[in-house]
């Protein structure tokens, strides 16, 4: 099975941004036994500008422009250098592909990206993915955010599953945080009004995607007949029981798919 997921700031580090040490080694255990297994695995791997303020011990997500950029530029280095250090242990090649908008909008640009996608699938490397945020000015103002990249990087590469990994357990009828008695909805198989209605605010201060973003990646999965589980990071684990179908957050079925 052909696996995306998606890893928000918020699951690999600490609300100070610096890394999540021992989660961010546990999901790569997880991730690297479902290759072994015989998966295909890609990341589209969010917390580069989260490194970055840590890093630069900057007292929170910048505003402006030039210290986003400079941010994401140190901390996209921390974060492939400890995504490739913990999956090198499992011998497993991870490859870094950095994108920006144009690359899967532009069909020859698209075309070449899902070439080179299916050739590091091939030699069995595990591609980790994440926006161009030094140079990709506009998404980070107005589509920057990782929920829908991964859904565009999974119908992209037909995919067959769409995970994605926050601090939240999935989808419920009303804000938990608010409605204690707030029950998780288990599926969906249409995007109704009613649906979109149940979408939040905002995610954690270091990430930029919420649940509305999370819906927004749901319908473009759905509609290309990928399914897709929002799920929470807290127990990487759970990545073994989401890959069997088992009832785990909220699981939005493709087109096609039962």
């Amino acid at each position: 099975m052909r696996i995306v997921i998606k890893i928000g700031t918020s699951s690999i580090a600490h609300a100070t941004g610096r890394l999540n040490i021992r989660r961010m080694e546990e999901m790569c255990k997880v991730i690297s036994d479902l290759k072994n297994a015989g998966h295909e695995i890609i990341l589209v791997s969010s917390g580069a500008i989260g490194m970055g303020v840590g890093k630069l011990s900057l007292p929170g997500r910048p505003t402006d422009m030039p210290t986003k950029q400079a941010a994401a530029a140190v901390g996209q280095c921390e974060l492939m250098y400890t995504y490739d250090r913990l999956f090198t242990q499992y011998n497993h090649t991870v490859a870094q592909v950095l994108i920006t908008g144009e690359d899967v909008l532009s069909p020859v640009r698209c075309a070449h990206f899902e070439n080179t996608m299916a050739r590091l699938l091939e030699l069995g490397a595990i591609p980790i993915l994440n926006e161009n945020d030094t140079v990709a000015t506009d998404e980070i103002i107005m589509i920057g955010e990782n929920d829908s990249l991964s859904a565009i990087v999974a119908v992209a590469i037909h995919a067959d599953l769409l995970i994605l990994l926050s601090d939240i357990d999935g989808l419920f009828d009303s804000d938990p945080h608010r409605n204690k008695n707030a029950k998780l909805i288990s599926e969906v198989h249409e995007m109704t009004d009613e649906i979109y209605a149940l979408a939040g605010g905002k995610g954690s201060s270091l990430g930029t995607g919420g649940m509305a973003t999370k819906l927004k990646a749901a319908k473009m999965a759905m509609d290309a007949g990928v399914t897709m589980v929002i799920a929470n990071s807290d127990k990487p684990e759970i990545l073994y029981d989401i890959s069997e179908g088992k009832p785990v957050g909220t699981r939005f079925f493709g087109k096609g798919r039962k």
